[in-house]
């Protein structure tokens, strides 16, 4: 995941180790478990809403004949 988005290791597993222990996920070998998505979007900066609406409208034009 850390190559996936461009940070180090390190970086991480702190990120995933708060929010595992805020009770937002669970973190597996190769797997992250989303246990409450409203939580995760609160935690969220605002540039959650903006990627979400980009990607929102960049599906939308793909289903579009």
């Amino acid at each position: 995941m850390a190559q996936m988005i461009g940070a180090e290791r390190p970086s991480v597993s702190l990120a995933t180790g708060t929010l595992q222990s805020a009770g937002l996920i669970r973190a597996d070998r190769g797997r992250i478990t989303i246990l409450n998505r409203g939580g995760m979007e609160d935690s969220a900066c605002e540039c959650y809403q903006i990627g979400k609406e980009t990607l929102d409208r960049y599906l939308a034009k793909e289903i579009k004949p």
